[in-house]
């Protein structure tokens, strides 16, 4: 299954440079991506969702090292608490964390932190350590209505405005767990 995954992203990476819109399999649900470097790509996610960029966007990688530039800098015991909460793949939890400086206002929206997890996900970190870079993970869904759970509802939501990979996603029952770093808060669970 791997390789042919890989046949499949070739090329991945320039077409996310380049501003391209893809939607793949998570833990759970099917998430639509782009590079969040990129503000055209993460205005197209905005548009194709009808969210607006106010609430803001999270963040996945294969690694923390991916998402680090987008932090303020971190503890060794905040870094050792979100990696542990990163061993279970049924239950996939995200971060809200203090952003760095430089950090896009277009993936924090109108808040001083960034949602961030390390996926476990083996299409999901396959295409972060295929690119080599973090992913913007949103659910598969205009705003509000229920979100895809496999290619063919892809298909039927977004048509040929995006680029769908196949795959199936992962054994979490729910949308991950979305906890404050700071503060230890869950926002959901």
């Amino acid at each position: 299954m791997a390789s042919a995954f890989k046949i499949r992203t070739r090329g991945l990476r320039h077409y996310l440079k380049t501003g391209g819109v893809i939607a793949y399999p998570t833990e759970s649900i099917f998430g639509l991506g782009c590079d969040p470097g990129n503000r055209h790509a993460v205005k197209r996610i905005l548009l194709i969702k009808r969210r607006p960029q106010h609430k803001g966007l999270i963040l996945i990688a294969d690694k923390l090292e991916r998402l680090t530039r987008y932090l303020a800098p971190l503890s060794s015991e905040q870094i050792q608490q979100m990696q542990a909460s990163w061993t279970d793949p049924t239950k996939p939890h995200t971060w809200l964390v203090p952003t760095a400086t430089s950090c896009p206002k277009w993936l924090t929206g109108r808040h001083h932190s960034i949602a961030i997890r390390v996926t476990h996900h083996p299409l999901s970190a396959r295409i972060c350590k295929n690119t080599g870079m973090a992913i913007v993970s949103t659910s598969a869904n205009r705003s509000g209505c229920q979100p895809a759970k496999n290619t063919r509802m892809c298909y039927q939501l977004f048509g040929k405005q995006l680029r769908i990979l196949n795959g199936m996603t992962g054994c979490a029952k729910k949308p991950s767990t979305i906890q404050d770093l700071l503060t230890g808060r869950v926002l959901r669970k």
